[in-house]
């Protein structure tokens, strides 16, 4: 077994990896960044070592930093976890070459299927079947729109080299085509160094199931069963479960089987996902599964899969490193049960999901499930890097008391004054068809009124602002004098401040389920803070209709499509920003000119920075 174990990663998987390194009795090194010296990774590891600022490029993907820490710490194995360089080929072989234990897949593997083109003809050679769609080397526009146009509306454009929802634009007019394209491009260039694409035929009910492969050093692979990544936003995933709802042991049986000899056809060795996108309009059947791509290391959601199988993944992640043949045989391996996974993002639902970021002033997370948490009250939730904040796994022996037990504890989920996804995790778990098992990759968008936060803070979450507001001594029947009726209700009025806007609660005494802290009240996954009224009390107000438009989350400015003076039309593309790996498109609000410009491409901004103003032609 690996006496030292360098983790090449940061925050959630960097501790999970600790969790079980810890075990069995291995030695933890963790690297880090300088914003991340504080952050609990690096006090739970054995040693710890920096390795450059703060953007990633200059840290985490710097792979002579991190051999170079390696060789200072006696490191004799690495551990890349999911992200960052865990897929990259000539990270694996410098780590080979250096004399160290690589716990990944082979880098003849990675590089055999890193790019989704390479990836699906040598699929189709094996015999396994792939969605239709277009794989050919000429990357020209016109060539790009000529397939796609011949392919049939929608379209998925999908960067050959891509992974995590980065690098993806769903097309559904021919109009729309080339606009998509560049987008995509200049996103896959940022994230990837890479702006290849390929063309896809969309679904239109489509399910996004993949199957857990483990292959070792002996020959030997096995699946550990499916999961199903269906719900989804943007293509990132936000719940996934084990088993698929409506799955079938046939279906299961084909589609596990075509995973396992995916993984055999490129020698595989390790931990690896072998995803499938499925057409659900008649239920989930064999001959309706295609083969997407493989990502060659551990995926985020690999909980769900511990939970119903009973194994640790990472524990034989490291034995299979170390020479050591797979811990069970297939006909060893049985689901028990069902799992599900919620991720928790810091990010603010109600402006469509724009990244939140700050101190975590307050940080309570449930204790009645697994929580796999990079955070911990105090941490700073930076520009830099992905903002979850949690995995919150739950695990029943049915998918109604999986997804009970999941939906409850988001509700007692409480961040502050960082935003998060927490109660819209909730309403999406509560969500009628999502326990119906009515799943695939549009249902977010298809239920969104459902599941956002709700613009008007609750009953209950007012009732308890005005309850906390009300003098002591008002809340004796016989002192409140104010609409005092005898054998009657108490008529008792408050001025509450809830969320920066105005409201007259009529107190009613009832019992709620709100919790309050520090001047902010938590209530089924929401936060809300809350005073007395203030003076020059100011409401809700701001967004573009002053034709004002500023940075709605920090980050750099990507592009920028107008010119002082510019005349725009309404909808018009203005300037693109991005942070955390996203883009950000802001339009002119109405017909104008452009009276003032402060963005120029390459600009770090702040959040409520002005970028722009429009003036109206009238």
């Amino acid at each position: 077994m690996i006496e030292s174990l360098l983790i090449a990663n940061r925050g959630e998987i960097a501790r999970r990896i600790i969790r079980t390194a810890r075990r069995l009795g291995i030695r933890t090194i963790a690297v880090h960044s300088d914003v991340d010296s504080g952050m609990a990774f690096v006090r739970e590891a054995d040693e710890a070592l920096p390795i450059g600022p703060a953007p990633a490029r200059d840290s985490y993907l710097r792979q002579d930093r991190i051999l170079e820490a390696a060789r200072k710490s006696g490191a004799q194995a690495i551990h890349p976890g999911y992200g960052f360089l865990s897929e990259n080929a000539k990270f694996a072989e410098a780590v080979i070459a250096a004399g160290l234990v690589w716990v990944g897949a082979p880098p003849a593997a990675i590089r055999a299927m890193g790019l989704k083109n390479a990836a699906k003809q040598r699929m189709i050679a094996a015999g396994v079947p792939v969605t239709p769609g277009y794989l050919g080397e000429d990357q020209s526009p016109e060539r790009l729109q000529s397939e796609a146009d011949a392919i049939g509306y929608p379209v998925l454009i999908k960067a050959v080299a891509g992974g995590g929802g980065k690098g993806m634009r769903r097309v559904e007019r021919t109009e729309d085509f080339a606009a998509a394209l560049a987008s995509c491009r200049r996103e896959a260039t940022s994230s990837f160094g890479d702006d290849r694409v390929l063309i896809e035929k969309y679904i239109l009910s489509p399910r996004h199931i993949e199957v857990q492969v483990f292959g070792d050093t002996k020959g030997n692979v096995v699946h550990l069963f499916e999961r199903d990544c269906s719900l989804q936003r943007r293509h990132q995933k936000v719940i996934e479960e084990a088993p698929a709802p409506g799955m079938d042991a046939a279906t299961r049986e084909a589609i596990c089987q075509a995973a396992v000899k995916a993984a055999r056809a490129v020698e595989y060795v390790g931990a690896g996902t072998i995803e499938f996108i499925a057409d659900a309009s008649e239920g989930l059947r064999a001959d309706r599964i295609w083969f997407m791509e493989m990502n060659t290391r551990l995926q985020v959601e690999h909980p769900v899969t511990e939970a119903i199988t009973g194994q640790d993944l990472v524990e034989w992640q490291l034995r299979i490193a170390s020479g050591e043949p797979l811990p069970l045989q297939q006909d060893q391996l049985e689901i028990h049960g069902w799992a599900m996974e919620a991720r928790l993002y810091a990010e603010n639902p109600a402006t469509g999901f724009l990244p939140s970021i700050g101190r975590l002033d307050h940080l309570r997370l449930p204790e009645t499930l697994r929580i796999d948490s990079g955070v911990e009250q105090g941490d700073e939730i930076t520009a830099y890097y992905d903002p979850m904040l949690a995995k919150l796994i739950s695990h029943g022996a049915s998918r109604q008391e999986a997804a009970r037990k999941l939906g409850e504890a988001a509700g007692q989920v409480e961040v502050w004054p960082v935003r998060s996804n927490a109660g819209f995790l909730g309403r999406t778990l509560r969500h009628p068809d999502f326990l119906a098992g009515a799943v695939d990759t549009g249902f977010i968008d298809r239920h969104a009124e459902d599941l956002v936060p709700p613009s008007e803070p609750a009953e209950a979450v007012l009732q308890a602002a005005a309850t906390a507001l009300l003098p002591k001594q008002s809340q004796d029947v016989w002192t409140a004098l104010t609409g005092f009726r005898l054998n009657a209700e108490i008529d008792r009025q408050v001025a509450v401040d809830v969320g920066k806007r105005l409201y007259l609660v009529q107190v009613n005494g009832a019992q709620t389920t709100v919790r309050m802290e520090n001047g902010v009240l938590f209530h089924d996954g929401e936060a809300w803070e809350f005073g007395a009224p203030r003076a020059g009390h100011a409401g809700h107000g701001g967004g573009s209709s002053d034709g004002t438009i500023i940075a709605p989350m920090p980050g750099i400015i990507i592009a920028v499509s107008v010119a002082q003076g510019d005349l725009v039309k309404r909808g018009q593309p203005l300037i693109v920003i991005e942070a955390m790996k996203m883009e950000q498109v802001l339009h002119a609000p109405f017909d104008g000119k452009v009276a003032e410009l402060r963005a120029s491409q390459g600009n770090q901004v702040v959040e409520g920075s002005l970028l722009v103003r429009i003036e109206g032609d009238g």
